[in-house]
């Protein structure tokens, strides 16, 4: 393949262009190839995890019953200040059937005006099925997140989980379910993996290590040398509740010289997996993710290596959600009732394709102008909680790594677009909707939706 890739204008593609333009003098070929050496060990572990409720074989079947005052009376404190209160359901999976599961509400800007009259089956949830039950899982699961999104079959969704994972990353597998609350008309909803779940790290990860969730209102920023002075900013989810490796890492990203980052990253971080990350959000056009305004970033701690592993997480704006085109309110931005910040997003513009150009020599703009003071490069504006990123912003002004990047744009699109694999996954999900929940969501419907990704696509 000659030429660069033909991934849609992204936030960093002109930046990565140039830097990896400087970079092909620059470095030795020995030095790239090491750079690109991706490893895909861990997506097959998530591929082969809890595949008899996670796969595109069937159209599951999740029905809800609660008690209709306690969801009211959810549903009306959320309305109130924000608060997602549990409330104990009796939860049916596919037949097997689990009492005392933990139901909350999970979103922010998906909730808006919710109240005491919202109907449940259209709302966004995280069920738990060992809140009060020690042990209680389903399909090698405790934990299920009952999707939003503005289509109305979440191929976007599906197929952006689906690619993270042909990309040799960690990712949420994704299921099609029909969802039901009290009885009611069940609706088609994406149902997927909670990277807080325990089983979810025990399933993705070798060896012992910590996953954090980087919370919606937090950031990438050097806080102190303390890890508690982080705890704010990251949540410890699986493999303990040590926050120093958080704090010793965003140290090095924040405060080291460029000669240190440049030598040292890769001391710190799985740099291979980074590149790929951000190349594959880009792919998928998601700019919900690590810096875009969600913050919505999971990090992953080898204790056996001591690096740090960026993982992906809310990819319901994939394939231009933003613009109506797919996706919808993420998990990451948004005010919620009372201003407050939370896990949803909405009512951000991307930049048009093209707008950003990177200043002479990879310098970062300390003032783009447009309220995105500090973005990372071709980012759009910068949002609460992460609409600049200084491990972004680092790497691809780093040469050494910004090739990298480059390198993988290059190769996930020979890997999942030339190859046919984009296809083939989004025809899986189209034939199954089309077969299996035709009383969901029309044939029309959602041929309509998976040409229109493919047009995204064709448009690169």
């Amino acid at each position: 393949m000659t030429g660069a890739p033909r991934f849609p204008t992204s936030r960093r593609l002109s930046t990565a262009v140039a830097a990896g333009a400087i970079a092909a003098v620059a470095l030795t070929s020995c030095a790239v190839t090491d750079i690109l050496d991706i490893t895909n060990a861990n997506a097959d572990s998530a591929t082969d995890a809890s595949t008899s409720f996670f796969d595109n074989s069937a159209v599951h079947e999740v029905d809800v019953e609660a008690d209709a005052a306690e969801l009211d009376a959810a549903l009306t404190a959320y309305a109130e200040d924000g608060s997602k209160e549990w409330v104990s359901a009796t939860v049916t999976i596919d037949g097997s059937v689990y009492e005392n599961v933990g139901l909350r509400l999970k979103g922010n800007s998906s909730l808006r005006g919710v109240d005491a009259d919202a109907e449940p089956t259209a709302l966004p949830w995280l069920i738990r099925l060992d809140k009060y039950v020690d042990g209680q899982q389903h399909a090698s699961r405790a934990e299920y997140v009952v999707r939003q999104n503005n289509t109305e079959t979440s191929l976007n969704e599906a197929l952006a989980l689906a690619l993270v994972g042909e990309a040799g990353l960690e990712t949420e597998a994704a299921a099609a379910a029909r969802f039901s609350v009290n009885g009611a008309d069940a609706e088609l909803r994406l149902v997927i993996d909670n990277p807080d779940d325990e089983l979810w790290s025990e399933a993705n990860f070798a060896g012992a290590g910590i996953t954090y969730e980087a919370e919606s209102d937090g950031d990438y920023s050097y806080r102190g040398e303390d890890g508690t002075d982080y705890a704010e900013a990251f949540t410890p989810k699986a493999g303990g509740d040590d926050l120093a490796p958080v704090a010793g890492f965003l140290d090095f990203v924040n405060n080291s010289t460029d000669e240190e980052f440049s030598a040292d990253l890769s001391e710190h971080l799985d740099v291979d997996a980074f590149a790929t990350y951000l190349a594959v959000q880009d792919l998928v056009g998601n700019t919900d993710d690590i810096d875009g305004p969600g913050n919505n970033s999971y990090l992953r701690y080898d204790a056996a290596t001591g690096l740090m592993k960026v993982v992906s997480w809310d990819m319901n704006l994939a394939f231009g959600g933003v613009s109506g085109r797919g996706g919808g309110p993420g998990e990451g931005t948004g005010p919620g009732p009372g201003g407050q910040q939370g896990d949803a997003s909405g009512g951000f513009e991307p930049p048009a394709d093209g707008e950003r150009t990177p200043p002479e020599g990879f310098e970062l703009p300390q003032d783009s102008g447009d309220g995105a003071a500090g973005a990372g490069p071709g980012r759009g504006a910068a949002g609460p909680g992460g609409g600049s990123n200084p491990l972004v912003e680092r790497f691809l002004a780093d040469a050494a790594f910004a090739a990298a990047y480059a390198g993988a744009q290059e190769r996930l699109q020979e890997d999942l677009v030339e190859s046919g694999a984009v296809e083939r996954i989004l025809s899986d999900w189209s034939g199954l909707l089309t077969a299996e929940a035709a009383d969901l969501v029309d044939a029309d419907t959602v041929a309509a939706e998976a040409e229109d990704i493919r047009q995204q696509l064709a448009e690169q």
